[in-house]
């Protein structure tokens, strides 16, 4: 079976400045940018994810890879549990959230835990670091490009 993350994601759409400005005006908007970050995030991974946002879908969002849960006429964190009560293995769930209800329970359920604030950050720090790889591959080329004569 292989691990499976469960993602709280006004919770997480929260801790990412650039989302939370965006979701101010436009709540749709910022729920497609996160599933970007997130597809980015997870595409070499071989890891489950559940998303959930609170309330109804506006419009349908295409994620490759990760499943989106709209809590309808509940909420988030009241799906986010059912979805640990019904798993077959719960430690192999991780539970991305700030809400210490949510959090609290996970535990008691023996989830690991990823506070949103951690987890955004730890986006970010991949981001870094592929633009990193680019620049230097960028930069690379160019000089062997200038050694070499070829342009």
């Amino acid at each position: 079976m292989k691990r499976h993350y469960i993602i709280d994601g006004n919770n997480l759409i929260g801790k990412i400045p650039t989302l939370w400005k965006m979701q101010q005006k436009e709540k749709q908007s910022s729920r497609e940018g996160l599933v970007f970050q997130l597809e980015r995030y997870f595409y070499y991974k071989k890891i489950k994810v559940s998303l959930h946002f609170d309330g109804h879908e506006n419009s349908h969002i295409r994620a490759k890879g990760i499943k989106i849960i709209y809590s309808n006429n509940t909420n988030a964190d009241n799906k986010i549990k059912d979805e640990i009560s019904f798993s077959n293995n719960p430690k192999l769930i991780t539970v991305i959230s700030s809400d210490m209800n949510v959090l609290d329970f996970a535990r008691v359920n023996s989830c690991s835990i990823i506070k949103s604030e951690v987890f955004a950050r730890d986006m970010n720090k991949t981001d870094d670091i592929e633009d990193e790889e680019r620049l230097t591959k960028e930069i690379d080329n160019n000089e062997m490009k200038r050694l070499f004569g070829i342009e």
